[in-house]
């Protein structure tokens, strides 16, 4: 049977076609549909294959592993800076090596479109010493699983399956094979020299991994390299991976130069079979490696004269390798003119929070009742307060508390502390607030924690938090509350409001700065609770209004220029405000933000 699946539904087909029996994740840009996928098809097919949506990427990791170490097939999947939380027991597990058939799916996100940073996932594969595969096609993603469960299985390595956003988020119609029963656990072995190694046996552990990567290298490098493109005259040739293969073929084919410029796929970049490609690249004058994002390929041919990519500026150092990109740079290599493009008109679209969300009256509350405030923030939708001003720092997954201690001390030292009001989404709090929060109230910093509890991981799709009874594949689970964990940190002063009575939460942050400046203060937190309306079925619970803009309306645009509402904007003609009735959510807020009660519910 064929049929069009999405790159991460294709990946998802894999795994089950290929035996997984466990899969963990924790959501995150281009990776998230991975996980929700394996366990939709699962269910359809009634395997007995299970999976979980983690608290973050480290307990799913290790999680995973623990599957395999008993014998399973497991999968574990993130994007890219997902796999920095995952970095220690990637590390660890490398040298102690898998049982059942291990495989890390790290989606890397150039460009970056959704992310902190576009670091390149191969680079991690090769510090820890995994092979790790890279496709051009959500076809191949799905072919390439079964490769890497008979490498991570013959060499008891864990092996890293390495999309991109474009791999992970473009569709193609490709055969289905059928999907066997998973490969189950068939039980653990004691073995403590290798699974609970001391540092004198990880000596020896590390000369085993070194030895595999070798047998690796030796065994599957040839077949991972290949030829696609180029005439037997070509003197000039391109070496590429990944998705930058797929753009370079068609960009070859654009400039007609398919049979003046030989082109080469690497299938698995680490480790490579060095000799056997320098012996094949011996004919050719000119080489030109083209990857994302770092040189990896580039660095372990090492001829730094002659071949040219990312470390001489031939190909950007930065950035996707996207067709316009690689039309300039194959242009140049090839010595060829470039056609000039016209630049496209029109202006730039920035994001903005959805209409209707309550973190958008949340982060106008804070601005409200603290203006002279710091305010360090996190990873997730509301990242976009920044447009509110109400966001000053966005470093990594619950670095919004620790910031805030940290401003803390640094400004207590001075004597004089200003207002500091740190923001944090639930699903961020659960995946690395807790311990920030718990060496915050040890330490004795105050501050104000915003905790925006929307009842889902928003920017991702809307997988469930652990603050919820319900798990990934839809059964009742155990809800673990906010509340709960907070008081358990030693926090003394705890306020839960809905955001969207905006003169309450606004009150509600004056007098948490009142408490935290007191003799016996400390954190102050305030859940500010409101469901995500994207989550289907919570725009019609709660209350929605009809909106209506009266001739009282000055245009101050205080309504969608501080409260940024996408619903509203100017009305030319009248020259008011004027609210797309399309666009509205009805929530009503604009109406407590119009300073001239020119708008109305209706």
């Amino acid at each position: 049977m064929k049929k069009i699946l999405l790159g991460n539904e294709a990946i998802a087909r894999g795994l089950l076609e290929n035996g997984c029996s466990f899969a963990a994740s924790y959501p995150g840009t281009p990776a998230s549909e991975i996980l929700s996928s394996f366990l939709q098809m699962a269910k359809a097919e009634k395997t007995p294959a299970i999976g979980e949506w983690s608290i973050n990427e480290k307990v799913a990791y290790e999680t995973a592993l623990s599957v395999s170490y008993a014998g399973g097939r497991a999968a574990v999947s993130m994007k890219q800076v997902g796999l920095n939380v995952a970095c220690d027991p990637l590390m660890s597990s490398a040298y102690t090596g898998v049982k059942g058939g291990f495989l890390v799916i790290s989606a890397d996100d150039p460009g970056p479109h959704s992310s902190q940073t576009e670091q390149d996932s191969r680079m991690m594969a090769m510090m820890a010493k995994i092979p790790v595969l890279d496709p051009s096609t959500p076809q191949e993603a799905k072919e390439m699983i079964r490769v890497a469960y008979q490498i991570s299985e013959e060499f008891e390595i864990p092996v890293m399956l390495r999309p991109t956003t474009r791999i992970c988020h473009s569709r193609q119609g490709m055969a289905l094979e059928a999907i066997p029963a998973p490969s189950l656990a068939s039980g653990f072995s004691k073995d403590p020299q290798r699974w609970a190694a001391t540092p004198r046996y990880r000596y020896t552990l590390h000369h085993q991994l070194n030895q595999k990567i070798e047998a690796i290298a030796a065994k599957f490098g040839e077949d991972s390299y290949q030829r696609i493109l180029g005439s037997s005259n070509a003197r000039q040739c391109i070496i590429s991976s990944g998705v930058a293969l797929a753009h370079t073929y068609d960009t070859l084919k654009e400039l007609n130069l398919e049979d003046q410029i030989a082109l080469y796929q690497v299938k698995m970049p680490y480790p490579l079979q060095v000799q056997t490609i320098l012996d094949e690249l011996v004919p050719f004058e000119k080489i030109l490696v083209i990857e994302e994002t770092s040189p990896v390929i580039e660095l372990q041919l090492a001829m730094r004269g002659r071949i040219k990519g990312r470390l001489d500026g031939s190909i950007p150092p930065q950035g996707e390798l996207i067709p316009d990109v690689l039309v300039q740079s194959i242009s140049n290599f090839a010595q060829i003119p470039e056609e000039k493009k016209a630049p496209i008109p029109g202006k730039a679209r920035r994001p903005t929070l959805c209409p209707g969300c309550p973190h958008r009256a949340a982060f106008y509350a804070i601005r409200q009742a603290l203006p002279q405030g710091i305010y360090p923030s996190d990873i997730g939708c509301y990242t976009l307060g920044l447009n509110l001003g109400a966001v000053d720092t966005v470093l990594c997954m619950g670095a919004a508390i620790s910031q805030a201690a940290g401003l803390y001390h640094a400004y207590r030292m001075k004597g004089e502390v200003p207002p500091i009001v740190a923001t944090i989404g639930d699903s961020t709090f659960y995946h690395a607030g807790i311990p920030a929060l718990i060496n915050a109230v040890h330490n004795g910093a105050k501050f104000i924690l915003l905790i925006l509890d929307n009842f889902t991981t928003a920017m991702t799709g809307n997988q469930p938090t652990p603050g919820l009874e319900l798990l990934a594949d839809g059964r009742r689970g155990k809800a673990v509350a906010i509340e709960d964990l907070v008081r358990a940190s030693g926090v003394p002063s705890l306020t839960i409001i809905d955001p969207y009575q905006l003169e309450e939460i606004t009150r509600a942050i004056k007098e948490a700065d009142k408490v935290t400046r007191s003799e016996n203060g400390g954190i102050s937190v305030i859940i500010s609770r409101h469901p995500c309306l994207m989550t289907p079925g919570a725009g019609k619970k709660q209350q929605s209004y009809g909106m209506q803009i009266t001739e009282d309306c000055i245009a101050c645009e205080i309504c969608f220029r501080d409260f940024e509402c996408p619903a509203i904007g100017l009305d030319q003609e009248s020259g008011r405000a004027r609210i797309d009735p399309n666009l509205c959510s009805g929530c009503g807020v604009c109406a407590q933000v119009c300073p001239q009660e020119a708008i109305k519910r209706i």
